[in-house]
């Protein structure tokens, strides 16, 4: 009698929380209805941050479970606490928008944790196996969330072009797998790394660098880079808002981990093909989305084009190819999240009698009716520019510092134009200025332009309040030095 060999649960415990939470509030709500929006709502949130106290408390060298197809540690740990912030964050800031909206849905919040449960899996994911399960988890309840208001022509069109571009890039990332699977025969992270560092004389085969290839292009439609962006700028403004927030974070900060993962550590021996690649759609991102953000009116597509140049600031730290780099990265991502769910939290209390404000003209003197909220978008959109001393900033400080550090130290590096993606950055950071600077301006200088309801939630206010805080006080020891060392433990756990 074959004797039955369970796996290691313990690093899963919270994605078998998450998935048994996920379960159960389906079921409560199939049969208490729409009503029950709000109690599963603050469940799902509740439940969001136990899972995050569970994954907190892992401190353990990586440890390789269920085939090794799933990893667990310091990294992992990191980056699913951002992932859990954002989306704990996004299902509260969406409780008022939808009964202010009298569009309650008891779905919405499930879907949130099933998205949260897929992207928990892609951080951990070791095998192609298990990375595109993650991804599909994810992805299809992200379908599904951009176009949650049915009687939305914007929402239906944007969950469409989601969906069969989303279709595409899934393809490319099969495609590319199968090829990898073909010439190495395994679909594991750390056997295949082996194969290839101990490959043939001649390098590896031409056929594992073109599935390299396409399984980058899979993953980069994920994190919206150039030159797979082009989904972006319509879901953002289609899909209501609170999904805007979403998507703007949280499914960032996994596809990035995932794709750190991905390439350090199966692909570790090619960092010379990946590194060009990588290069490219981060000047391109920066670019465009520094230069296409400049005639934007409306405020939902303006974020869209500012996180695909976000995006291409945070892949600069994974050019550098080193230590310094992921921790760049880490600690930039983390930035990220409290600058783009502060500014979101600020769009979505600005409402006035006949519905949300999404135009950048609809901000015209904001700063004489709502001083408060003016204050503290102007914080998010300072530190979204990079503007010295607050959070933004440093960010890019620390990114920008990573990769001419590894040009200097490896002269060869200048062959990947490691020296001209910095400064390319600097000039794309200097360009996206305006168009934060032209929401400061529009706030303050222009002529009110109507009414805002006033703000009823206390969790808007306390979510922008302690947001624009933590951008001014990031300087101070107390707070950032947290966040560097376990973004130090974080990068070292992934590049020894």
């Amino acid at each position: 009698m074959t004797e039955t060999i369970l796996p290691n649960l313990a690093p899963a415990y919270g994605e078998i929380l998450m998935a048994i939470g996920a379960m159960t509030l389906l079921m409560f709500g199939v049969f208490r209805g729409n009503k029950s929006t709000g109690f599963v709502s603050l469940v799902a949130a509740a439940l969001m941050i136990v899972t995050l106290f569970v994954t907190v408390t892992w401190d353990a060298t990586a440890v390789y479970t269920f085939g090794d197809m799933f990893v667990a540690d310091r990294f992992t740990s990191f980056m699913k606490v951002l992932v859990l912030v954002a989306s704990a964050l996004a299902v509260i800031m969406s409780m008022q928008y939808f009964r202010d909206e009298q569009e309650e849905r008891f779905e919405y919040p499930i879907l949130l944790l099933l998205a949260t449960l897929g992207m928990m899996v892609m951080v951990s994911a070791n095998d192609l196996m298990s990375l595109y399960m993650g991804l599909e988890l994810q992805s299809l309840s992200l379908y599904v969330l951009a176009s949650i208001r049915r009687d939305s022509e914007l929402a239906t069109e944007a969950g469409l072009k989601y969906f069969v571009l989303g279709a595409l890039s899934s393809g490319m990332l099969l495609f590319g797998s199968s090829l990898i699977y073909g010439f190495v025969g395994s679909t594991n992270f750390t056997v295949i790394g082996s194969n290839l560092v101990h490959a043939s004389a001649h390098g590896p085969d031409i056929g594992v660098i073109i599935g390299m290839v396409f399984v980058l292009a899979g993953l980069a439609f994920k994190i919206s880079a150039v030159p797979f962006h082009m989904w972006t700028p319509d879901v953002y403004q289609g899909a209501p808002t609170p999904v805007t927030a979403f998507f703007a974070v949280a499914p960032k900060v996994a596809a990035l981990a995932l794709l750190v993962r991905v390439l350090y550590v199966p692909f570790g021996e090619l960092s010379e093909s990946w590194t060009q690649v990588i290069v490219f759609m981060s000047l391109a991102s920066m670019v465009l989305g520094s230069v296409a953000a400049v005639v934007q009116t409306n405020i939902k597509r303006l974020m869209a084009y500012s996180s695909i140049g976000h995006i291409g600031f945070a892949l600069v730290g994974l050019a550098a190819g080193s230590q310094e780099g992921v921790r760049g990265l880490v600690i930039y991502m983390a930035i990220y999240l409290v600058m783009n769910v502060g500014t979101f939290a600020c769009i979505l209390s600005m409402r006035r009698k006949d519905g949300m404000v999404e135009d950048i003209s609809d901000l015209s003197g904001l700063a004489q009716t709502r001083p408060g909220m003016a204050a503290a978008l102007s914080i998010f959109m300072l530190s979204l520019a990079g503007i010295p001393p607050l959070a933004g900033f440093w960010g890019k400080w620390y990114v920008f510092k990573a990769v001419v550090a590894t040009a200097v130290a490896d002269p060869m590096a200048t062959n990947y134009g490691l020296i001209i993606l910095a400064v390319i950055g600097v000039i794309a950071s200097v360009v996206g200025a305006y168009y934060y600077l032209n929401v400061v301006r529009v706030m303050y200088f222009n002529e009110p332009d109507g009414e805002f309801i006033p703000q009823k939630s206390f969790n808007m206010t306390a979510i922008m309040g302690l947001g624009a805080a933590l951008m001014v006080l990031f300087l101070l020891p107390q707070i950032n030095a947290p966040v560097l060392e376990y973004a130090r433990m974080a990068a070292a756990a992934l590049i020894s």
